[in-house]
C-alpha cells in the first residue's frame, strides 16, 4: 500500500486531488483520482487488476468462499461492526427503545388529545351523551369515559402505524449476513466494484466523530437514479465503520419478505401521500424528532423518486420540511447535511424507465418481479459504481445564514425573522433543496458511458468512426474538467481502452457497430435510452447550451455571418426566457443571470466558439459564431445546441398541446343535442392531458414535425406542464376528495381565439406568441417550415385531440374509477379564486423572472 501511495504522488501533476479507494469485498486499495493519459502499464500495476475480481464463488474457489463466509459468521475484524462511529445501534431492544420514545413524544401526545377532543365535541353536539343539566355528574362521567376510549383508540392506531414505519436495527448477526449477501449480489452485477474518494471518506469520518461526540445526526441526501443508491451507501457506511443511516423509503417497497429484510437493514416506510391525516403526519414528525434528538443518522432522497431521465430532478421538500421543523421549533439543536452523488456506468433500471416515460404505467413492486429481476441482474456486467460525498455542513448554520440574508432585504408584508411564517419557511426550504442539488452536481463524477452517450447524441450524421469517437471523448473530457467537473478514472488505462470498456457496458442494444468498413463505425441504436447517459453531463454545460440556443434564433436564418450575429440585448432576452422556461429542469448558478451570462460568453470566446464585439469601454454589443468555429463545421457550437434541443422540443410540444385545451365553440352537454353552450367551465383530468400531449408528440415525430423522440418522454412533458401552471398559463385544481384526480384548464387570459364560423383555432394570440418564442430556438427540421406547418396541420391535429378530451370529460362515466367531474363544485371554485390570488402574491414577493 505504501509503495502504491508513493508511486501515485510521483506520476503526474494532473492528479490534483486525493487518491480514490477501490473497495471490492474484503480489500481496499488506493488509486489516483482523475483520468490520466497513461504510460505503458508496469507489471506491478497489471497485477493490481486482480483486485477487480468478484468476491470468491463456491464453484470456482470453494475454500476461499468458505473462508470468507467464516469471517463474516465469526465477525472477524471490521466485520464485527462493534466500534462504529455514531450512536449505538444493532442491539436487542433497539426497536422498543425507539418506539417508546416516539409514542411518548409530547408532540404526538398533544395531537392525540387534540384529535380526541375534536371528536368529543362532535359527539357532544350530536347528543350522544344526552343533554347535560347543571352539574350533571353522569354526563361528565360518560364524557370522560368516552374521551379515555378515544385516546386509547388513537394510541393503539399510533402504535400500529409506528411499528410498520420505524426501522429495526436489532441484530449484528443479521446485518453481517445481510452485508455479505448484498455485497455478493451487487458485485456480480457491478463487477468493477464501488469507488469512493479517500479524501472525502477521511473527511466524512472526522465529521462523523465530531457529530457522534455532540450527539448530532448526519443527514445523507443522495441523488436517486436506482434502487442501488441506498444499497451502495449502506454498504459503504458498514465497510467504513460509520453508523448506518435510517433510510426513508416509500411503503411501496414494504411487500412480504423483502419489506421486513429492508426494515431490519435500515428502511423506515412512509406513505407516498399523507393527505389530511393529522395523526400520521404528527407521527412522522415525532419519529424524525426522536432520530435527530438521539443523533441517529438519516438518509433521504432529495429528489423524492428515482430520476427516469438521468439528470437531477427538482427537489422534493417532504421529509426536509419535517427536518426543518425539528430545528426551527427548537426540539433539535443541529444536524449535519451531507449531499451524496452516486454515479453508474450503467443503471440497471433504464430499460424499465424508457417504457414508463413512453406512457406504460409503472408496475407495483412485488416479490416475484424482485426475484426474477434480481436473478437476471446477476448475469449482467454493468461496470462500476462511483460514490462521492460533498463536504458536510451544519443545517443550523445554514438556517441562521439564510435568516440573516433575508432580514437584510426586508419586505413590507413579510417579517423574514419570523420562522413560524409559512412564506419564510418555504423560502428557506427551497433554498436548502437547490443548494443540496448544486452540491451533488459539484461532486458528481462523469462516467465513461456518459461521455460516450453524450458524444453519440451530439454529432451530426448516422454514426462516428472510432478515431473520431476517441477525439470527441477526449475533447469532452477536457471540457468537463474545465467546467470544474470530475471524470471517472481507470488508473493508467489508455483512453481507447476506457472507451472500449464503456461500449461493452452499454452493450449492443444501445450502441451498434458497423464492421467491415475502413474503420469501426459506431451509431446510437436506442437514442431514447442513451439520452439517460447524455443527461448525466448536461448540468455542466447548461449555461453554454442556453447561449447557443439563443444565438440559434439568428443562425437558423442563414445568410452571411453578419446576418447571423445577435445583439447582446436580444441574446439576454432569449437566454432569460429559456432559463425561466427550464427552471424546473436544471440547476443554475446562484450568482445571477447577468454575471453567469457574461462569464459564459467570455468562456465561449476564449474557446474560439464565438466572437464578441465590444464598445471602447468594454461593453458587449454583438455576438456571433467565430470564423474558426465555422471553419471547423460548427462542431463545438452544435454540441451545445444538441444538448438543449430535445428539451426545447419537449417544451414546444407541451405548449402546442395547450392549444388543444381551448374549449370548442359548441359542446354537446348531453341528451344528444348541441346545447350551444360554451365549455369554458369544463375541466380536463391532468393525467389525460399529459397522455394526449404525448400522443400528439408521437404522431408529430413519426410525421417528421419533431426531431427528437426523447421530446415525448412523459417526465419532461409533466415538468413543462408544472412550469406552465407556475406561470398561470394553466390552472390546476386538486380536490379534497382523494378519489378525484387533479384537473386543469387553460387560464382565461391565455385562451386562443376561434373562428366564429368554422370553429377552428386561430394561430394568433398570447399562447401562440409564447409557443413561437420557444420555437425560435428549436432545431430547424428537414423539409419543413415550422411556422406554416404549425399554424395549419399541427394546430388542427392538437385541436382534434383536444375535442376528444372535452367529449370524454363530459360524456365519460362519472362513476368509473379514477374519473373526475367536468365542472368544479362551488367550494372548489372558491378555493381556486383564493389560490390564484395567493399564487400571484407569492410570485410578486419572490421576484423571479417570469415567462
Amino acid at each position: 500500500m505504501a509503495d502504491r501511495n508513493d508511486r501515485d504522488r510521483d506520476v503526474s501533476p494532473a492528479r490534483d486531488s486525493a487518491p480514490d479507494l477501490r473497495i471490492l469485498g474484503d480489500q481496499i486499495t488506493l488509486q489516483p483520482s482523475g483520468f490520466v493519459e497513461p504510460s505503458k502499464p508496469t507489471r506491478d500495476e497489471g497485477k493490481e487488476e486482480a483486485l477487480m475480481k468478484h468476491m470468491a464463488r463456491f464453484r470456482s474457489e470453494p475454500l476461499q468462499f468458505l473462508r470468507e463466509v467464516s469471517l463474516y459468521v465469526s465477525g472477524t475484524g471490521w466485520r464485527a461492526y462493534d466500534n462504529v462511529i455514531g450512536q449505538p445501534i444493532f442491539y436487542s431492544g433497539f426497536t422498543e427503545h425507539i418506539k417508546s420514545h416516539v409514542l411518548s413524544a409530547p408532540l404526538l401526545q398533544s395531537k392525540i388529545s387534540q384529535l380526541a377532543d375534536l371528536r368529543l365535541t362532535i359527539e357532544e353536539r350530536d347528543g350522544l351523551f344526552g343533554h347535560p343539566a347543571h352539574d350533571d355528574k353522569e354526563f361528565q362521567i360518560k364524557r370522560a369515559n368516552r374521551r379515555s376510549v378515544l385516546i386509547q383508540s388513537l394510541q393503539d392506531v399510533a402504535e400500529n402505524l409506528t411499528d410498520n414505519m420505524i426501522c429495526k436495527f436489532e441484530s449484528k448477526t443479521f446485518i453481517r449476513s445481510a452485508y455479505y449477501l448484498v455485497t455478493q449480489l451487487l458485485l456480480r452485477a457491478y463487477h468493477q466494484g464501488i469507488h469512493v474518494s479517500s479524501e472525502e471518506v477521511l473527511r466524512l469520518r472526522r465529521v462523523a466523530e465530531e457529530a457522534a461526540r455532540k450527539k448530532q445526526s448526519i443527514i445523507f441526501l443522495p441523488c436517486h437514479r436506482s434502487h442501488v443508491d441506498y444499497v451502495s451507501l449502506q454498504l459503504l457506511c458498514y465497510r467504513l465503520g460509520l453508523a448506518l443511516p435510517v433510510v426513508v423509503a416509500g411503503d411501496n417497497l414494504n411487500f412480504p419478505l423483502v419489506g421486513s429484510f429492508l426494515q431490519h437493514a435500515g428502511a423506515m416506510y412512509i406513505r407516498r401521500s399523507f393527505g389530511d391525516d393529522q395523526l400520521y403526519t404528527t407521527l412522522v414528525q415525532a419519529y424524525i424528532d426522536v432520530l435527530l434528538q438521539g443523533g441517529y443518522n438519516l438518509e433521504c432522497f432529495i429528489e423524492g423518486g428515482r430520476s427516469r431521465t438521468g439528470k437531477l430532478l427538482p427537489p422534493k421538500f417532504g421529509i426536509l420540511s419535517f427536518v426543518m421543523d425539528s430545528l426551527l421549533s427548537g426540539r433539535v439543536d443541529d444536524a449535519i447535511i451531507c449531499p451524496v452523488s452516486t454515479q453508474y456506468d450503467k443503471v440497471v433500471e433504464t430499460e424499465g424507465y424508457v417504457t414508463e416515460l413512453l406512457g406504460v404505467p409503472k408496475k407495483k413492486e412485488n416479490l416475484a418481479d424482485f426475484l426474477s429481476g434480481g436473478s437476471s441482474v446477476l448475469s449482467l456486467r454493468l461496470g462500476r459504481v462511483d460514490v462521492r460525498f460533498h463536504e458536510p455542513w451544519s443545517l443550523r448554520g445554514f438556517i441562521t445564514d439564510q435568516l440573516t440574508r433575508l432580514s437584510k432585504n426586508p419586505s413590507g408584508s413579510v417579517d423574514w425573522r419570523n420562522t413560524k411564517n409559512a412564506i419564510v419557511r418555504q423560502k428557506i426550504l427551497r433554498t436548502l433543496g437547490y443548494k443540496v442539488l448544486s452540491d451533488i452536481n459539484a461532486v458528481s463524477v462523469v462516467m465513461p458511458t456518459a461521455l460516450i452517450g453524450t458524444v453519440l447524441l451530439t454529432l451530426r450524421g448516422r454514426g462516428v468512426g472510432r478515431a473520431e469517437l476517441i477525439r470527441r471523448v477526449e475533447w469532452l473530457t477536457c471540457r468537463v474538467r474545465a467546467k470544474g467537473g470530475r471524470v471517472a478514472h481507470f488508473g493508467n488505462a489508455p483512453l481507447s481502452d476506457v472507451i472500449e470498456r464503456g461500449l461493452e457496458v452499454l452493450g449492443k442494444d444501445l450502441v451498434g457497430v458497423v464492421e467491415g468498413l475502413a474503420e469501426p463505425t459506431y451509431y446510437a441504436v436506442d437514442r431514447f435510452q442513451l439520452s439517460f447517459y447524455r443527461n448525466m453531463t448536461i448540468h455542466l454545460f447548461i449555461s453554454e447550451a442556453l447561449v447557443a440556443a439563443a444565438l440559434y434564433t439568428r443562425v437558423k436564418r442563414g445568410g452571411g455571418p453578419a446576418m447571423q450575429d445577435i445583439s447582446y440585448q436580444d441574446l439576454l432576452d432569449q437566454v432569460l426566457f429559456l432559463s425561466s422556461l427550464f427552471r424546473g429542469e436544471f440547476i443554475y448558478s446562484s450568482e445571477g443571470l447577468t454575471v453567469n451570462l457574461e462569464r459564459t460568453l467570455a468562456g465561449l470566446e476564449a474557446d474560439n466558439v464565438i466572437h464578441i464585439e465590444r464598445t471602447e469601454d468594454g461593453k458587449i454589443t454583438k455576438i456571433g459564431l467565430s470564423d474558426a468555429e465555422r471553419a471547423a463545421g460548427r462542431e463545438n457550437y452544435d454540441f451545445y445546441c444538441f444538448l438543449i434541443w430535445p428539451f426545447i422540443e419537449a417544451s414546444w410540444l407541451a405548449a402546442v398541446s395547450l392549444m388543444g385545451l381551448t374549449p370548442p365553440l359548441n359542446i354537446d352537454q348531453g341528451g344528444g343535442e348541441k346545447g350551444g353552450e360554451k365549455g369554458d367551465d369544463i375541466w380536463i383530468q391532468v393525467s389525460k392531458a399529459h397522455n394526449s400531449a404525448q400522443l400528439l408528440g408521437k404522431t408529430l415525430y413519426h410525421q417528421g414535425d419533431l426531431s427528437y423522440f426523447e421530446a415525448v418522454n412523459k417526465e419532461t412533458l409533466k415538468n413543462s406542464y408544472t412550469r406552465f401552471e407556475e406561470e398561470g398559463i394553466i390552472q390546476v385544481v386538486k380536490s379534497k376528495d382523494t378519489k378525484i384526480p387533479p384537473r386543469l384548464r387553460l387560464a382565461p387570459e391565455w385562451k386562443p381565439a376561434r373562428d366564429s364560423k368554422t370553429g377552428n383555432l386561430i394561430a394568433s394570440g398570447r399562447l401562440w406568441d409564447f409557443t413561437e418564442k420557444i420555437a425560435s430556438s428549436r432545431r430547424e427540421g428537414k423539409n419543413r417550415r415550422d411556422g406554416a406547418t404549425v399554424s395549419t396541420r399541427v394546430v388542427k391535429l392538437t385541436d382534434e385531440l383536444g375535442r376528444k378530451l372535452f367529449d370524454e370529460a363530459i360524456h365519460g362515466d362519472a362513476k368509473a374509477k379514477g374519473s373526475a367531474p367536468p365542472r368544479l363544485s362551488h367550494e372548489e371554485a372558491r378555493d381556486l379564486t383564493r389560490a390564484v390570488k395567493e399564487k400571484n402574491r407569492r410570485r410578486s414577493l419572490e421576484g423571479r423572472a417570469h415567462l
